[in-house]
């Protein structure tokens, strides 16, 4: 398919700081009205609250709870769960550290899946292959906001009376047969972190349709401290993981822009795809029927058969075009991470490991193809709401000229 030429050289906006980010007047004023209340603190102010309501009423759940990170919503749902010590939790080889440490944290043990080389996202057969007895709950990650096929592992979990977790971080607005992600499981969550759809800089969301399940994970966010309970106490162990008014304040501005932003990653990001779709050796991202992908990133992935050098080495052309793109997205699977391999958790007691069945714990690459063959090829591009044609032209242009550059070095 040929391309309008595009610049030869345009910076791209970058999510990092202002140029790929809607942060702006909205967000000032309500954070200075914040400031101006004098109270910043959420068990008192009301910005953090109305957040909560508005995320709830948008996901149509029972409730919807800030805290002070994604990592804190994962903790929260893990907690919610309160599995025992030495249950599993099946969850994927290619996530952030920040959806497995919550899960250690509760006395856990992380059991991993594989994963579809073509999304790199759980799949049910992968799940059931890792079931054991001591399942307490299945974790899955929508990765890049290319949302899980739930339908086959919900079928899967209700009949084993499994919870599920989605990890929503990078998936605001993305759907699976008319159904918006985190509405699907038990509970899911969200991130607010720099780089995510909405942004506070750090921050997350629980959410549950369970009352039992949400009530826990607002414990959980709160010391366990029962707040407007008659008689309150601390009930069990937790932690403060709540959200500051200011950064509520920001949400609260940030959400009246969520769905623009959507909208325009997913446009951006259809006008790339067909840019790339007969480019030979690229596959662009796969999203299943039904489903709706909303874009936190644009991966790709890259025979290494068809382009010499593969991910590494398109992404190494892509570089001197001045495109910070991601070779392999993690540069190893979750469970080749020290905390794994050397069981470093608290002191030298390697706990909950010592609780761990062998077969929890093997990670021989063996088990795991999908996830060395998804790592291998896959090409992550940068990707924002600030992104417009200029910017995909100029993509698609890059990629395209360093395939070609590779093929005929070859």
């Amino acid at each position: 398919m040929t391309i309008d030429t595009p610049p030869q050289d345009l910076t791209l906006p970058n999510d990092q700081e202002s140029s790929g980010r809607t942060l702006g007047t909205e967000e000032i004023a309500l954070v200075q009205e914040a400031i101006e209340s004098g109270t910043l603190t959420s068990t008192k102010g009301s910005f953090t609250k109305t957040l909560e309501k508005e995320f709830a009423a948008r996901l149509g759940v029972h409730a919807a709870y800030a805290a002070s990170s994604g990592t804190a919503a994962i903790h929260c749902a893990i907690a919610a769960i309160d599995p025992e010590p030495g249950d599993e939790i099946v969850t994927t080889s290619i996530t952030d550290m920040g959806a497995l440490s919550p899960i250690l944290y509760q006395g856990a043990i992380p059991v991993f899946a594989d994963v579809d080389p073509a999304t790199c996202n759980l799949t049910a057969d992968a799940i059931e292959r890792v079931l054991s007895p001591k399942t307490r709950a299945i974790l899955v990650t929508h990765l890049f906001g290319n949302p899980c096929a739930m339908g086959p592992i919900m079928e899967l979990a209700n009949a084993r009376g499994i919870p599920v977790i989605e990890d929503c971080a990078q998936a605001f607005e993305a759907e699976v047969d008319g159904r918006k992600v985190g509405t699907i499981g038990a509970l899911g969550c969200f991130s607010l972190q720099q780089g995510k759809h909405v942004t506070t800089g750090e921050g997350g969301i629980v959410v549950s349709n369970d009352p039992e399940l949400a009530r826990r994970a607002f414990l959980f966010i709160n010391k366990a401290w029962g707040y407007g309970d008659k008689n309150p106490d601390h009930y069990f162990l937790a932690l403060n993981y709540r959200l500051s008014e200011l950064q509520g304040a920001v949400a609260l501005a940030q959400m009246e822009k969520l769905d623009g932003g959507v909208a325009q990653r997913v446009e951006m990001a259809n006008r790339l795809t067909s840019k790339l779709t007969d480019l030979p050796g690229v596959a662009t991202p796969q999203v299943a029927p039904g489903a709706k992908h909303t874009y936190w990133r644009y991966a790709l992935t890259v025979d290494g058969n068809a382009v010499p050098g593969g991910s590494v080495a398109l992404g190494a052309g892509l570089r001197e075009r001045g495109i910070a793109c991601a070779p392999r997205y993690i540069q190893k699977p979750a469970f080749a991470c020290q905390v794994f391999t050397q069981q470093r958790t608290f002191g030298n007691s390697r706990f909950p490991f010592t609780l761990a069945r062998p077969e929890a714990v093997d990670y021989d690459p063996a088990n795991f193809p999908g996830t060395f063959r998804g790592l291998e090829e896959i090409l992550v591009l940068p990707w924002n709401e600030r992104f417009e044609e200029q910017h995909v032209d100029f993509l698609a242009s890059a990629v395209r000229t360093a395939v070609n550059k590779l093929q005929e070095a070859s």
